[in-house]
């Protein structure tokens, strides 16, 4: 007879395999057989046993993804297999170019042709049919450890059926559900939004704290093995489909839309069939994968020094589409100028509802011709700015109207100006009110001060109710204060006050781009605090100091001269100064081999953030960028790299990534 130890044994195993089924049904088959809410009755059993019986627990429970410890930080890892990118092609005649040097080699080659899935690719590795470690694929040699994180994303199988060992390759993306739920959670509380579920998926699987990484709602799909054997008897299969059948056989989410075909005509077909279902798939998709499906066929062709010889990626043009403009509104920002952003009627865009557009100015609208009630045609810039390409004046009814710029701020009601040397409107008043909130928001946003909790609604509320009006205030902040807003209790109001106090520690770069200088970015604003080292210095500097720092120019360096020389602005920076913020320079100077050099980073970098890297190169003397042109030297791309990458193939600059930028600074 089994005793009562050994039965609750059985029941937990029970639980464990029952959750654990209906959770793949759900997640990688999306056929769930039960509902949401027996699901969770059957996961709170599961839980609430392991909690009384903690030695009967085990690390691979399903109770055990959601999140556990923070980490400190994550772990090089080498990839035993390398894991390479894959070359882009444009257009039909380079696809085309492409199967014409696989055919002289290998007339009778078929294709696997698969969506591209937009997002983070990792390496998955099972032994004896345990997951056990799983890492991003960083340079392609050397990823970082997500192991954590990974075992948050309920697609992944924690136990496979059988008993193997072997490493498999997929991509982790966010649902296009998981995004919007969470912009919409953002939005509500003043937070800045995501940009994309690309950037979305790679943000994520970089956070410290798996809690954080659980509550994303990743998902992955699994499509290539790396190395060892997927049946227990060593067979492998003969193609790439076959490997595709068995993983998902294992329990592994796998791709859909996977065609196999031999002529050009049918591959484009198919291409063109998986870009017009891009708008019902439940992820985004940049592309589409063109390679050879017999594996030995592959051996033959070979690999490249990064990309292999058997393979291709198809990537689709920027998507564009049409719509209604319902009317233009206009924004006051910090520096008083006045943009026109159009309203459109909602449109699904490169993964996510576009309802707004910038329209930058009235030269912009003039140019395109745009009216009022025009139907026009958006794309997005980069995959992230929403834009308005051109109208459409042919489909005009007569009910359209031109439009004009207010010739009276709509925040303060005071005359507005053109400089006749800018494109740009702008409100005479210095005192406007949404200048101080705009202000405001941009000295507490990431690249400035960095006073995370602080978001627009805040700001607006703090000031309309009159505890603060300028950027000094913030330091008077109490928490008993900040509790009494709406939407704000106790815990953030203290988490507020700590975020404030840490940004006093950010330093003199930060510090000059938070002040919110008239053509002072990121950049300009580390090569002032360079120059002068401490804010006290840069309210005497001479246009003449200024123009002798490289990039800057007559314009910017009386930018800065009249910023200082305001009152109203000195009286700010000597309050910044009295509350205790470090107003002098970080930046050192190690010596000057990137001298005249432009370089650009995009993508997620395997062991460091792009500021770090940032300060690696502007402390050899070098320059970066926002923005790819023919003047970069370098674009440094990691893990994700989006439209930068492909505009610096297209214009021929040289693309090295972490491990490159490294060795160069080492040598």
């Amino acid at each position: 007879m089994k005793s009562t130890n050994e039965n609750i044994r059985e029941q937990i195993e029970t639980l464990r395999r029952t959750v654990t089924y209906h959770a793949q049904r759900y997640y990688v088959y999306d056929a769930p057989e039960i509902s949401d809410f027996e699901y969770d009755r059957l996961y709170h059993e599961l839980l609430a046993l392991e909690r009384e019986h903690p030695e009967l627990d085990s690390p691979d429970s399903p109770t055990h993804r959601v999140g556990g410890k923070p980490l400190e930080g994550f772990e090089a890892v080498t990839h035993t297999v390398p894991m390479n990118s894959l070359a882009d092609v444009f257009s039909y005649e380079e696809l085309g170019e492409f199967l014409d040097r696989v055919a002289a080699v290998l007339p009778d080659a078929t294709y696997s042709v698969e969506p591209k899935i937009d997002g983070l690719s990792v390496a998955l590795t099972y032994r004896d049919g345990v997951f056990v470690s799983g890492a991003t694929r960083g340079d392609g040699l050397v990823g970082e450890d997500v192991t954590a994180n990974l075992r948050t994303v309920l697609a992944i199988p924690m136990l496979l059926p059988e008993p193997l060992t072997f490493t498999v390759r997929g991509e982790v993306y966010m649902p296009r559900a998981s995004f919007e739920r969470i912009n919409r959670a953002r939005t509500a509380a003043g937070q800045t939004l995501l940009a994309n579920p690309r950037n979305a998926a790679a943000g994520s699987l970089r956070q410290l704290d798996p809690s954080v990484c659980a509550e994303r709602g990743l998902s992955i799909f699994i499509f290539n093995l790396q190395e060892g054997a997927l049946y227990a008897d060593g067979h492998v299969p003969a193609t790439h489909t076959e490997t595709l059948a068995r993983l998902r056989e294992l329990g592994f989410p796998t791709l859909e839309l996977t065609a196999v075909a031999a002529a050009q005509e049918e591959i484009v077909r198919h291409i063109e069939k998986i870009g017009a279902s891009r708008d019902g798939l439940a992820y985004d998709i940049d592309g589409v994968v063109i390679k050879i499906d017999t594996l030995s066929q592959r051996g033959v062709l070979g690999e490249g020094t990064k990309t292999p010889r058997w393979a291709v990626a198809y990537k689709f043009p920027p998507e564009q589409k049409k719509t209604k403009l319902l009317d233009i509104v206009i924004a006051v920002g910090r520096t008083g100028v006045l943009t026109p952003t159009a309203e459109l009627s909602p449109v699904r865009l490169a993964g996510t509802t576009v309802s707004r557009a910038t329209l930058h100015n009235l030269d912009f609208i003039r140019e395109r011709e745009i009216m009022l009630g025009d139907t026009v045609l958006v794309q997005k810039a980069g995959d992230i700015i929403p834009e308005i390409v051109c109208a459409f004046p042919a489909e005009r009814d007569g009910s359209e109207r031109s439009f004009d710029m207010p010739t009276r701020c709509p925040s303060c009601g005071e005359p507005v100006t053109r400089d006749a040397e800018e494109a740009a409107v702008r409100c005479t008043n210095s005192d406007c009110p949404a200048q101080r909130s705009r202000s405001i928001e941009h000295f507490a946003s990431k690249d400035a001060m960095d006073i995370e909790g602080l978001g627009p609604q805040l700001v607006e509320a703090l000031l309309a109710a009159g505890h603060i009006r300028s950027a000094a205030d913030l330091y008077t902040l109490r928490p008993e204060t900040v509790a009494q807003m709406e939407r704000m209790g106790d815990r953030s109001a203290a988490n507020l006050i700590a975020a404030i106090e840490r940004s006093k520690q950010a330093g003199l770069e930060r510090l000059i781009y938070a002040l919110g200088i008239r053509n002072v970015g990121v950049v300009a604003a580390a090569a002032l605090a360079r120059r002068f080292g401490t804010l006290s210095a840069c309210f005497d500097a001479t246009v003449e100091e200024i123009c002798e720092i490289e990039d800057f120019g007559m314009i910017t360096a009386e930018c800065v001269t009249n910023f200082f020389s305001h009152p109203q602005n000195r009286a700010l920076c000597q309050r910044l100064i009295e509350a205790g913020l470090v107003t002098t320079s970080t930046a050192k100077q190690v010596d000057d081999r990137f001298r005249g050099m432009t370089f650009v980073l995009t993508g997620t970098l395997p062991t460091m953030t792009r500021d770090e890297a940032s300060a690696l190169i502007k402390e050899r003397g070098g320059k970066v960028s926002g923005s790819v042109s023919g003047k970069t030297t370098y674009v440094v791309a990691g893990e994700a790299a989006g439209s930068k990458l492909t505009k610096a193939q297209s214009l021929g600059v040289a693309v090295i990534d972490e491990a490159e930028l490294l060795r160069m600074i080492e040598a």
